[in-house]
């Protein structure tokens, strides 16, 4: 089964379905597409996207209704699940008189001049009335203390509308979520679900007719104290999957000068990473290039190839793979080309191809060092990742692995493991992921 998640990251509706058939060619088994819930049509910054005007009405800079519906279809055709991201937490920060009123009198006008198009567009419900009000806002402020749970949850991210708790929040994003799965959405990542509060998130997500979907959620953490406020607790109280950004930070020490490679062997096993059943795996997410906040917690670009071997190779997980469109490289030019087109560049769709070949095969470490690890999955595969300035030399006992040829999906090297110990080379700061290929 073919698992790994391509974020489409602001990816038009129209170029999704363009390259669907290449998509499920690479072997990718979903799509994460961006929040398809309205937001302003003109805006063609990324973040627009992450504030709604209304879940009544699929239409953005990206694409209108009728072209998200046109990528569900090309992406089932080819075998491959459909993901979006929703935004549940706010609504859009909008410089008009009613701002917690959404979608505001103005735009329930330009729905009744362009009631034909809106008509096209809508989702759901009854465009003549007001989706929310005042009542069912907080009016408590912008978050000051970012460590403090109670104003997580309880004020507004940097002047977004932050919705309450009320019951016709929680009818309103059942009605918006039973919507999407008509139209054939498979599963959802919860943005910024940390700032949710606990029966907020099980009112919402923990429907009977989100059975079978894939829910995963973002809690966006960098260090242990985060994790132990924002994570942990939701993670022991739901069902749904997080990003493991536990793993992540366990990736930036294994690869820091002082850190040991020993440390990615069973990190899940230390508190270090997430269950591997309920985990989504990243090298970056959106939110790193593109929020100077968190820009501090990317990983250098070599480690970043090294932690995507690691990751595609290891048998643990849901991987995730970042592919944009230079949108951080406008600010930070060393960007440029980074994470564009990535989804179809060598190196990642060659991992790709070793995971899927594996999936499912247990993990068994053959030589495990600070510097370096090396091991199998199953009797297929032999990763080898080398975060060191030198060449690397493991010798590995052969038993248990098959014997015969093995080609390097990443590098196209070959192979002939003898014998009952072999010794092969790993250059300076590189990976090796070899699939066995024939019987000696």
């Amino acid at each position: 089964m073919n698992d790994v998640i391509l974020h489409a990251f602001d990816w038009p509706y129209t170029q999704v379905t363009r390259q669907a058939q290449r998509i499920a060619e690479l072997g990718y088994g979903a799509v994460l597409l961006p929040p398809p819930l309205y937001s302003d049509p003109q805006g063609k910054s990324w973040w627009q996207r992450y504030q709604p005007k209304d879940y009544r009405v699929i239409r953005s800079f990206l694409g209108n209704k009728a072209e998200l519906i046109a990528t569900i279809e090309a992406l089932h055709k080819y075998g491959v699940k459909v993901y979006v991201d929703i935004v549940f937490n706010h609504m859009a920060n909008e410089n008009r008189p009613d701002p917690l009123n959404s979608p505001g009198a103005a735009e329930l006008t330009n729905y009744l001049k362009d009631a034909e198009a809106f008509e096209q567009d809508r989702l759901y419900g009854d465009l003549s009335v007001e989706l929310f009000s005042s009542e069912d806002f907080h009016h408590t402020g912008d978050i000051e203390d970012w460590l403090d749970p109670k104003q997580s949850v309880e004020r507004s991210l940097s002047g977004l509308p932050d919705l309450k708790l009320t019951e016709r929040v929680i009818t309103q994003q059942r009605l918006c979520l039973q919507a999407l799965n008509k139209l054939g959405i498979d599963g959802y990542r919860i943005d910024a679900i940390k700032h949710l509060p606990e029966q907020h998130v099980h009112s919402a997500f923990e429907d009977e007719t989100l059975k079978g979907k894939f829910l995963f959620a973002e809690s966006l953490t960098s260090n242990d104290l985060e994790e132990q406020l924002f994570l942990w607790p939701l993670f022991n109280k739901t069902a749904m999957s997080f990003y493991d950004f536990p793993l992540h930070e366990t990736l930036r020490g294994a690869f820091s000068p002082l850190g040991s490679m020993r440390e990615l062997v069973d990190p899940a096993a230390f508190g270090q990473a997430l269950p591997k059943f309920r985990a989504v795996t990243f090298s970056t997410t959106h939110d790193m290039p593109n929020n100077e906040g968190f820009r501090g917690v990317m990983l250098q670009k070599q480690d970043e190839y090294l932690a995507n071997a690691y990751l595609l190779a290891r048998d643990a997980g849901v991987p995730l793979i970042y592919s944009d469109a230079n949108q951080s490289a406008q600010q930070y030019p060393e960007d440029w080309n980074r994470w564009a087109n990535a989804w179809q560049r060598s190196d990642l769709v060659a991992m790709v191809r070793f995971h899927n070949a594996v999936h499912g095969l247990p993990e068994r470490s053959l030589d495990e060092h600070d510097g370096f690890w090396v091991f199998a999955r199953g009797e297929r595969g032999i990763a080898a990742i080398n975060k060191t300035d030198c060449w690397q030399h493991p010798t590995i006992r052969t038993e248990g692995l098959g014997i015969g040829r093995y080609v390097c999906q990443i590098h196209g090297y070959r192979m002939q493991v003898t014998g009952d110990y072999f010794t092969f080379a790993i250059a300076p700061r590189q990976a090796q992921l070899w699939l066995y290929q024939t019987e000696a």
